[in-house]
């Protein structure tokens, strides 16, 4: 039975790379086997489509975002500090973003445009980034338009992934962020 779960979970964390990297409709049940290296039967065993894979990949995602935004809140000392971790996920991850731009976006979009059936439950990764944001605006004080800044933040940092993802290019990562990080000591002076 253990083996059962290593592997189960050892097929969703393939899809998932997968899914970053191609697509989700651009990857296929033997493109994932093949990356986990296990047979087509073995694999059936686990997951009856690829909607299933899809679903556990999201649930997968939102557990990584969930735990990660947990993280930040334990050690941020403020919501200031807590937001720019956020802001900060950009230069952590923009060899990644430079390639395949953001795993949320990309994924949410692709779902969006296919009118998939999954999409309402992918864009609960875009929703929890929103909601946290919004909490520590909230914190700092910006009761009105909390909601409001969570979103400006959102896209923007969505459009920074897109464009760096479209140019190729470091420098820009790097000079958005340093503008996200002064807007946000502006908003929360």
């Amino acid at each position: 039975m253990a083996l059962d779960k290593t592997t189960r979970r050892q097929i969703v964390e393939a899809a998932d790379l997968l899914f970053y990297h191609r697509g989700f409709e651009c990857t296929s049940f033997a493109d994932i086997a093949a990356k986990v290296k296990i047979s087509r039967g073995n694999f059936y065993h686990h997951f009856k489509s690829k909607d299933e894979i899809l679903e556990a990949v999201i649930e997968l995602r939102l557990e990584r975002t969930q735990e990660m935004l947990n993280n930040w809140e334990s050690i941020g000392q403020n919501p200031t500090e807590r937001i720019g971790k956020f802001i900060q996920m950009l230069i952590m991850n923009q060899a990644k973003i430079k390639l395949y731009g953001c795993p949320v976006g990309t994924l949410c979009t692709e779902l969006a445009k296919m009118d998939h059936a999954s999409k309402s439950h992918a864009n609960k990764l875009m929703s929890l980034f929103k909601t946290w944001l919004s909490g520590q605006f909230l914190a700092a004080g910006r009761k009105k338009d909390a909601d409001e800044l969570a979103m400006h933040l959102l896209s923007r940092s969505q459009g920074i992934a897109t464009l760096a993802n479209t140019f190729q290019d470091e420098k820009f990562i790097k000079n958005e962020v340093r503008h996200m990080e002064e807007w946000l000591k502006a908003q929360i002076a």
